[in-house]
């Protein structure tokens, strides 16, 4: 009983190694007489197109790339965007893969934005899909106050989409700050010569009598002394009235004697 059972169980090792070889043979003979001519295409998608080709090449494949370019977001211009037959396929070797390259990011004509205020240039450049990049206060004689003065990248280059555009805004220029001088007991005369000289205008101004001071004189003014004047301020001045002339107090003196005489 031992023996049978032990010469069954040789029997069965025995055919489980014939198995086994079979098993072997039969896949090198598959992959040497079936799967020789045919191999997987690589995923070439980002690649360059010259480092593409040559993976092609590797595997017994050949590359034709189309006319038919395509902008893309992600993929860098010259780079593989498509293929076909998609990567993973099995093919048979010698065959053609065509490959589509990008263009890379859509590019943006940048529009020009010189003399807007920041507010006015953010909204030109979201309508061009752009957006602000740095904002530097540069001192300048070109533009006002706040205007933009200077761009980087210049109105007319081509940039991605959402590109940062830097903006150079004119700030406030020291040079042309005053400080206001006290022009209260000083004659209104000299005061326009003197404001007229350093190109500052002046604004209403007012005449008012005061007994006891000299007509002419400046009473009150504003901005008031000591504070800061810019070329663009209007300064208002309250000054002493000239005397009537001898004509105008006769004149007036007939008037209020018609008055007087009047019923």
């Amino acid at each position: 009983m031992w023996r049978s059972l032990v010469r069954g169980l040789g029997c069965l090792g025995y055919l489980a190694v014939l198995g086994v070889i079979f098993s072997i043979v039969g896949y090198l003979a598959f992959s040497v007489f079936v799967r020789g001519g045919v191999t997987s295409v690589p995923d070439l998608k980002g690649l360059e197109e010259s480092e593409g080709t040559a993976l092609l090449i590797d595997q017994g494949l050949r590359a034709v790339t189309t006319d038919d370019r395509r902008f893309d977001e992600r993929v860098p211009k010259g780079h593989v965007l498509m293929q076909d037959p998609r990567a993973g396929v099995y093919v048979k070797r010698n065959t053609q893969v065509t490959l589509t390259l990008s263009k890379g990011p859509r590019r943006i004509e940048v529009p020009s934005v010189l003399g807007q205020a920041v507010q006015a240039a953010q909204v030109s450049l979201a309508a061009s899909s752009l957006k602000i990049g740095r904002v530097y206060e540069v001192l300048s004689t070109e533009g006002r106050r706040g205007a933009v003065v200077a761009q980087h990248p210049v109105s007319g280059e081509r940039v991605e989409i959402d590109a940062p555009v830097d903006l150079f805004v004119a700030a406030e220029n020291n040079a042309e700050i005053y400080v206001m001088p006290d022009l209260v007991k000083r004659d209104f005369e000299d005061v326009r010569a003197f404001f007229a000289e350093r190109g500052i205008r002046l604004g209403r101004v007012s005449y008012e009598t005061y007994a006891g001071v000299a007509p002419g004189t400046v009473l009150r003014q504003f901005p008031l002394a000591g504070h800061p004047l810019r070329k663009e301020d209007v300064i208002s001045l309250a000054v002493v009235a000239p005397e009537p002339s001898a004509a105008d107090e006769t004149a007036e003196d007939r008037g209020a004697a018609a008055q007087e005489a009047s019923p």
